[in-house]
């Protein structure tokens, strides 16, 4: 094998391999475990004096730290979702978490164009799927097809984006799609977050009933993005991911 050769495929696997290394690093650092309730209750009063101090560096934090924890599929995106909406209320904790993930979003599709998604566009071609659908779907139409999955969340996350990659999707409607489809639950999962505030301040620890008055508009909304939207979408849009199942 030449040296070009073995160059070019370094370069071709380096997105996946850098996900892998990512994610191993978190997980063996133990960083995972901070991702919890117990932090912001413990430290609510020390991060929030942080962040006043550093605002914009720590936004930016937030937003590498969102893409950095989508791009490696560990879990705990949902509570650093919450966490930054109590650290910057619903709307710029919304814009910023959901910014991160799309660049996640972005380096999961870097990695769907690099040796991985050959591979894949090998096995959907040859035995046609889920995959191949998806594929298909992204490639027809790439921002209506990636936008009605980000608000209904018929497709998982990542097959969209690996998919994206594999068909090379025009990378401006796929970016644009997974942004703007990704906002409303973003800004829902801050409002919660948001409302921690005036849980915590007055209570260190909430019982159930507390925080079920609090984020029941909230609950609502996720009830409605979860179950209610995807039927109108379907209603509207016949060529939706999952019609086409």
């Amino acid at each position: 094998m030449g040296e070009s050769t073995v160059r070019h495929w370094i370069v071709r696997l380096a997105p996946l391999l850098g996900v892998v290394a990512l994610a191993a690093l978190i997980l063996g650092m133990g960083w995972n475990r901070y991702l919890s309730l117990d932090t912001l209750k413990d430290h609510g009063e020390a991060l929030h004096a942080f962040v006043a101090d550093h605002y914009l560096l720590t936004l930016l934090g937030l937003t590498l730290l969102f893409a950095l924890l989508t791009a490696s599929v560990i879990p705990g995106v949902v509570f650093v979702t919450v966490a930054a909406g109590y650290l910057y209320g619903t709307w710029v904790g919304g814009v910023a978490t959901a910014l991160g993930a799309t660049v996640g979003a972005l380096i999961v599709y870097a990695a769907g164009r690099s040796a991985l998604g050959e591979t894949l566009r090998q096995k959907a071609a040859a035995r046609p799927g889920l995959i191949q659908r998806i594929c298909e779907g992204v490639d027809r139409d790439t921002f209506r097809y990636v936008l009605v999955s980000r608000l209904v969340v018929t497709v998982p996350f990542h097959l969209i984006n690996i998919a994206a990659g594999v068909v090379s999707a025009p990378l401006r409607p796929y970016t644009l799609a997974t942004f703007v489809g990704l906002l409303p639950a973003h800004f829902i999962y801050c409002w919660i977050g948001d409302g921690l505030n005036d849980i915590l301040s007055v209570n260190e620890d909430p019982d159930l009933r507390a925080l079920f008055n609090e984020f029941a508009w909230p609950l609502m909304g996720v009830a409605f993005l979860a179950l209610v939207l995807p039927l109108i979408m379907r209603r509207l849009s016949p060529r939706a991911p999952d019609a086409a199942a």
